[in-house]
């Protein structure tokens, strides 16, 4: 029965995005996965290589049969005004994010896990180190994808809408006596127990109790906990800034690089160079962070209603783990192109740069592309992404 309702969910979507193709429409994309905490049901999967992340608004993503790309409709990504979800790092901001993500794990990919390992996987937001899209810690990735920017995007808007993510494991955190350690999955789950973590800091978890004094039940009967009020010293790994990222912000395009190659990131260092403010290849730096500019122009000389495709060679930075020295500087090189009266364009942006790129993680490095709406803005955002392929 359930292969059933499967293959009659697909031939569903199948007759609605033939319709679609027939009356030139756009078809919403409705699922969404947490990669990280959750196995991507195979219903979800789009177009065999991608799951959705983010805004579950129909418009947020969608197929786009008014706007192909080699003969195939491209994803259309959009995000109005009030359609921020997230937190920011600072009180009182907003994120938003509507994108698609080239990394996730299924039921094949986890089919060897027990369902206590399994379990672990889940609380330590780890599944999606099991499935596919991974890029390792220190190769080398060539990378192509293509961008439409319609002429009404307005230039104030602050988006990334393609970027490299790095993959921590939680699994490393600090202890309450400042000891920093890499535990088991097993290990981890036990601290799960006692902590509620909100980014990467730890709070005692209390469970919440009726009025009577009886536990609270969510509508699944499990117990419903809540964060003590203050910090319990616990600080575990959660990421930081994307390693590579392509985006629109202060009226710029821009490409940058971060780089950090300590072993247990440091959220309070925001080393994060400014589109506006910052010179290309000049990188802003900290202790154990580099932000670099590989290029910036003015968003107004960014080519608009046409197909902009990137090629991108990226080769990763080696980092020497819990010693926290970096082995090898990382390169970039991006080919940007496009048509202009008629007229191939191809623009050699960043050639082959010696640069600082990447995480000091054992895992590496994902792709995703769409909207991901920084910096509390709230300006409408929308235009189509197509045509990614990695090799």
């Amino acid at each position: 029965m359930k292969n059933k309702n499967i293959v009659l969910i697909s031939l569903c979507l199948f007759s609605g995005l033939t319709i679609a193709a027939q009356n030139k429409t756009l078809i919403p994309i409705t699922t969404r996965v947490d990669i990280q905490g959750s196995v991507a049901p195979q219903t979800s999967v789009i177009d065999g290589e991608w799951v959705a992340v983010g805004s579950k608004k129909e418009h947020a993503i969608q197929y786009d049969y008014t706007r192909t790309f080699n003969g195939k409709p491209s994803y259309r990504f959009e995000l109005k005004q009030n359609d921020n979800t997230l937190s920011g790092y600072n009180v009182g901001e907003t994120k938003g994010r509507a994108e698609l993500s080239y990394c996730y794990a299924t039921k094949e990919h986890i089919k060897n896990l027990s369902a206590e390992q399994l379990e672990y996987a889940i609380r330590a937001k780890k599944v999606y180190h099991y499935g596919k899209g991974e890029c390792p810690q220190g190769s080398t990735k060539h990378y192509q994808f293509s961008i439409y920017v319609p002429s009404e995007l307005d230039a104030s808007v602050n988006t990334i809408f393609a970027q490299w993510h790095g993959m921590p494991d939680r699994t490393l955190l600090k202890t309450p006596e400042g000891v920093i350690k890499q535990v088991s999955d097993k290990e981890f789950s036990q601290i799960w127990e006692k902590v509620i973590f909100k980014k990467d800091t730890g709070y005692d978890k209390i469970a919440v109790t009726n009025a009577n004094g009886s536990p609270k039940l969510d509508k699944n009967g499990n117990p419903v906990y809540k964060a003590g009020k203050k910090p319990n010293g616990w600080i575990v790994e959660q990421g930081g800034y994307p390693p590579l990222a392509f985006g629109f912000n202060k009226g710029f395009f821009y490409i940058k690089a971060n780089s950090d190659r300590k072993w247990l990131t440091d959220k309070s260092d925001r080393c994060n160079i400014d589109p506006e403010k910052g010179e290309v290849m000049k990188p802003l730096t900290s202790k154990y962070k580099a932000s670099t500019l590989a290029f910036k122009e003015p968003f107004s000389d960014f080519p608009k209603n046409t197909w902009v495709t990137f090629n991108i060679t990226i080769n990763w930075t080696i980092y020497r783990g819990k010693n926290e020295n970096i082995l090898k500087p990382g390169a970039l090189d991006v080919i940007m192109s496009y048509d202009k009266n008629g007229e191939k364009i191809d623009r050699h942006i960043v050639n082959n740069e010696q640069i600082l790129i990447g995480r000091n993680d054992e895992n590496g490095y994902y792709f995703k592309f769409g909207i991901y709406r920084v910096g509390n803005s709230t300006v409408p955002v929308c235009y189509n992404l197509a045509g990614y392929k990695e090799y």
